[in-house]
Order: structure tokens, then sequence, then C-alpha cells
């Protein structure tokens, strides 16, 4: 398939170019203080002319058969390219949790960093985290890795999401 930049796409975004769009799947987490569980994921990385992303996230728990139980995590935010293919990255949480994000992009692969995290009086506290995305086989491949509530850093969600075309 011929990928083409989108238009008005600011150039400064060209690198991620790859990343706009919508993407949905399904995923997997856990984390010391939950039962396992499967979710439904959807992606959506936009772009207005300016020289940033807008990303947003949303997921639903699903039972074994794919079917939805209930609505799950939300997240939006906004990606900035820096020189020397550095990324910086903005994300509010549904969950009363604001988070600050440095990293880097080669080409289809993204590792960012948490930098800086504010969790409201009522959520959890989220000491670190480590996020990668990728493109694997023509699908968004994403994971987040997370400290939080006193546990080390560890795995926590992870999810495969095709782009979707409709």
């Amino acid at each position: 398939m011929v990928f083409t930049i989108p238009e008005g796409l600011h150039p400064d975004l060209n690198p991620l170019a790859w990343l706009v769009g919508t993407w949905r799947g399904k995923g997997r987490g856990e984390y010391e203080s939950i039962e396992p569980f499967e979710f439904a994921h959807e992606v959506v990385f936009s772009h207005d002319g300016r020289p940033f992303l807008n990303y947003y996230s949303r997921s639903w728990i699903i039972d074994e058969n794919g079917e939805i139980i209930r609505a799950g995590a939300s997240e939006t935010g906004f990606w900035r390219v820096k020189p020397g293919n550095v990324l910086e990255v903005v994300i509010a949480h549904n969950t009363g949790i604001s988070e600050g994000w440095v990293g880097r992009f080669d080409g289809p692969k993204i590792q960012l960093e948490m930098d800086q995290g504010y969790s409201a009086p009522s959520a959890k506290i989220v000491t670190a985290g480590s996020r990668l995305y990728g493109l694997v086989e023509g699908e968004l491949f994403f994971a987040y890795d997370m400290a939080a509530e006193g546990y080390p850093m560890q795995p926590h969600i992870w999810s495969t999401l095709p782009r979707s075309y409709g």
C-alpha cells in the first residue's frame, strides 16, 4: 500500500505522518493490584495544520467473546516534534491524571518516558511510566508500563491496532 503525507500536515510532523488516522483493535492489561483484563481499543491521531498532532484514545472492557462489558479508560493530548527526533507529549486521562512525556522517534518506532505527572486528589498516583508505539506489519502496536500506588514499574497494557478505514 502506498502511503501519502496527509494534506495540510505541518512539515514538522512529516516524520509522524504514518500515525495520522484511526486505529482500532484489542489489547490486554494487568497490574499487581487488579485482575487481568481484555479491552477493545481505539486511537485517533489527527491534525489541524499546526505543528502538533491531536491524540485521543478510548477503550472498552470486553469479555472472552469480545463483547463490551463497560467503558474503560480514555485519554486525550497533544504530540509535538522537536529537533533531533525528540517528541514531547502531554496527556490527560479521564481518571484525573495528567502527564508530560518526553521521548524519541526513529521511523515508525516511538519510545516515551514520563517526565512529570499530576494526580487529582481522588486519583491514583502514577510515579513513572514508559510507552512504546510502533508500526508492526502495518498495525499500530502500543505498550504501556507504569509504576503506581507504591508498586514498581511493570507492564500494564498492550494492544495491536489495525488502521481503520471506515
